[in-house]
């Protein structure tokens, strides 16, 4: 089948926006970068999570190549696009108090709140209902921009925890089209892995164990945490955020790192490493992804050249690169 094939029949329940035919991928991504999907399609409402699985099960059949994107925030997106299929879950945002888990799971805590969240919901939108609703545990995390299940892939970590120490259990579509409800032991969970990366699988949905808490307490610490990633210019320009993984055997932040040897304002066309932080490129707005991942591969090459120390890029680069 062609996508073509493919974009006829999932017009039998999705609405004509939802279906995007040579889309260009930009404005998903935080970057603001990326050349066109042969195929977007990006379900919404109440019955997306569904339409999601309709369409994957499609593509699974005729070998159509797909690519899932959240909310865009720690990729970039090549000039030429993504070939095949590209799946946006965004509109999969549905959150939900929770029972227990499906799975068998002794609890950390004594009198815990599960919360159902569904992939595409935003990590900002689970941290203001988890405020609404006087829930503790996802403040470290608020103001993160992204989605649910793609913290959850990358085990996210910011402040001194990671969103793994949340996580009870995964709803997850395999490779060959069947739903699975897995439970994670702490030790499948690393700084910025998590055992997701090493399947061919989608989350669908996460469950989180959160706590009680005083409402204005809860939001409180969440706005901190917000106004910290202001003051240190996470927002300011097009980013993916931070660009690099940290590593405590250097015994120093990457950005101070990068810092230290006087990369800050470092540019390559449209693209440039912050003035005031080293450890987070940005387009200054008319960057290409091309010299984005040329800079990334510049600061890589000064930093083992200098220290003998070779980052590793933090953000994925995805599409056609050839």
């Amino acid at each position: 089948m062609s996508l073509e094939g493919l974009c006829k029949r999932c017009t039998d329940f999705l609405s004509p926006t939802e279906l995007r035919p040579e889309e260009i991928l930009a404005p998903y991504t935080t970057f603001k970068v990326g050349g066109p999907a042969d195929l977007l399609v990006c379900p919404t409402g109440e019955h997306g999570v569904a339409n999601c699985l309709k369409v994957l099960e499609i593509a699974r059949q005729e070998g159509i190549e797909t690519t899932i994107l959240g909310g865009g925030s720690n990729v970039l997106v090549s000039d030429s696009g993504v070939r095949g299929l590209v799946l946006v879950t965004t509109g999969c945002n549905g959150i939900r108090i929770a029972a227990s888990p499906q799975t068998p799971y002794s609890a950390r805590v004594d009198s815990p709140t599960y919360l159902s969240v569904d992939c595409g919901a935003s990590i900002d939108q689970v941290a203001r209902y988890c405020e609404d609703n006087g829930l503790s545990g996802f403040e470290f995390i608020a103001g993160m921009p992204g989605t649910v299940g793609g913290a959850v892939w990358m085990n996210a970590r910011c402040y001194g925890r990671s969103i793994s120490d949340l996580l009870v259990e995964t709803r997850l579509l395999d490779e060959n089209g069947h739903q699975t409800v897995q439970a994670f032991a702490a030790n499948e969970f690393d700084y910025k892995q998590s055992p997701f990366q090493l399947q061919k699988s989608l989350i669908l949905s996460v469950l989180f164990e959160l706590t009680h808490g005083q409402q204005e307490a809860v939001r409180t610490a969440g706005d901190a945490n917000r106004q910290d990633r202001e003051q240190k210019g996470h927002y300011r320009q097009a980013s993916a955020g931070s660009t690099f993984k940290n590593n405590h055997l250097w015994g120093k932040p990457t950005g101070r790192i990068i810092d230290e040897l006087g990369l800050r304002g470092l540019t390559l066309g449209g693209a440039m490493v912050a003035p005031w932080h080293g450890n987070i490129l940005v387009n200054t707005g008319a960057a290409t992804a091309a010299e984005i991942r040329a800079l990334v591969e510049d600061v890589q090459k000064r930093v083992y050249e200098a220290l003998d120390i070779m980052l590793e890029p933090e953000i994925l680069f995805i599409g056609d690169w050839s």
